[in-house]
């Protein structure tokens, strides 16, 4: 039951024609509606589901690749540093991921960007890094995320960031300068070496370009031109190296985007300087706990799919599922969007971020961020 104060709903006349020519149309399409037809005319006009169409690629380093896209009529736009949910067919099967829009929102050809790292075992983010081509249509959900700047913009805003954790910082610096309001700015990038920079040339180019723009690349491994072999360097975080790179970090407001370590890194130190608070982080991945040394994994059982998996105590029931072949819901990977939730049936499970071990039947699990802790069952 609505709350007494939720508004009513909108009269009839306030409904668009098209609302109405449609719910026409969908009484003769029945059981399908009318937008499962439009959109074998065109996958960008149907409106039962939002789907978006590869328009350009664009490879900004040998792993990383821009990938332009192009929503259908359901799109609203983002907000800088927002990410968007991308579903990818590949052999058969349909995954979900969710990355960073890279471009700014005030484009104004109605496309956006997402920039994909290709990482260790990601199979996902090898296919749209190594396979995906301009025409392929792929579903997207809504921009989210609260990763943003405020709309009252900070005075000194202090960009952290490494590898592909680039992205939102990008989206952020681009809108702030595409608006004409870039304030005095410094930003930190740490990258294995040169080549690895996403974004490398664009970012030297605003550094040359905006005087209020300070951009100081931190490169953690030293590459021997003759070999072409890295040596670990001295570039990664500290807070000595913080501070001579920005004596006045303690007035800026930071965000942050990166690997698990740095993050940690940058937590410890912003909380002991008593400045938690004006460190906003965005994370790639879930921070896990130690798992245990004595944990042990079990037999999975899958009720639905009526399959049995044997699975160690460390990898996620999410990917345990996808390696045996099942394509259970999923999104975000991490544990926030909840999309790959299901019920716990029988036995335990461990949550990988605190170490918590579930064992109650009925209990929803998450299957990215749980592992086997001993033998189970669930609802899938």
């Amino acid at each position: 039951m609505a709350p007494a104060s939720a508004s009513p709903p909108p009269e009839p006349s306030s409904r668009s024609p098209l609302h109405w020519l449609t719910a026409v149309t969908d009484l003769f399409a029945f059981p399908l509606r009318t937008s499962h037809y439009v959109e074998l005319v065109n996958p960008l006009w149907s409106t039962h589901k939002l789907q978006a169409r590869v328009e350009a690629v664009w490879d900004e380093t040998r792993d990383a690749r821009t990938v332009t896209l192009r929503p259908g009529l359901n799109w609203r736009g983002h907000r800088a540093g927002q990410h968007v949910r991308v579903g990818v067919p590949v052999e058969g099967k349909h995954y979900t991921r969710t990355y960073t829009i890279s471009s700014p929102p005030e484009r104004d050809d109605g496309c956006f960007t997402i920039t994909v790292k290709a990482i260790d075992g990601g199979r996902i983010s090898h296919h749209i890094v190594r396979n995906l081509k301009v025409g392929d249509y792929l579903p997207v959900g809504l921009p989210q995320g609260d990763f943003y700047l405020p709309d009252a913009q900070p005075v000194l805003p202090l960009f952290i960031t490494a590898g592909s954790g680039i992205t939102p910082a990008m989206s952020m610096l681009r809108s702030l300068i595409a608006q004409q309001r870039l304030p005095d700015s410094v930003h930190v990038h740490y990258a294995p070496h040169k080549f690895d920079v996403v974004f490398g040339k664009e970012l030297e180019q605003l550094a040359a370009k905006h005087e209020r723009y300070h951009l100081f690349t931190q490169f953690t491994r030293d590459i021997d031109d003759a070999t072409g072999t890295g040596q670990q360097g001295e570039g990664y975080f500290s807070p000595e190296q913080l501070e001579a790179l920005c004596p006045d970090w303690r007035e800026r407001e930071v965000y942050a985007c990166g690997p698990p370590a740095l993050l940690a890194a940058l937590e410890s130190h912003f909380e002991g300087a008593g400045r938690g608070a004006h460190l906003h982080i965005e994370r790639f991945r879930a921070e896990f706990a130690r798992v245990p040394a004595d944990a042990v994994g079990g037999k999975v059982r899958f009720a639905r799919s009526v399959a049995e998996v044997q699975a160690d105590s460390t990898t996620s029931l999410l990917r345990v599922a996808e390696d045996a072949g099942m394509n259970p819901p999923h999104g975000c990977r991490m544990g926030i969007c909840h999309t790959c939730n299901t019920t716990l049936l029988s036995g335990c499970v461990r949550d990988l971020r605190n170490g918590n071990v579930i064992n109650e039947v009925g209990a929803t699990v998450q299957t990215c961020i749980c592992a086997a802790a001993g033998d189970c069952e669930l609802d899938l």
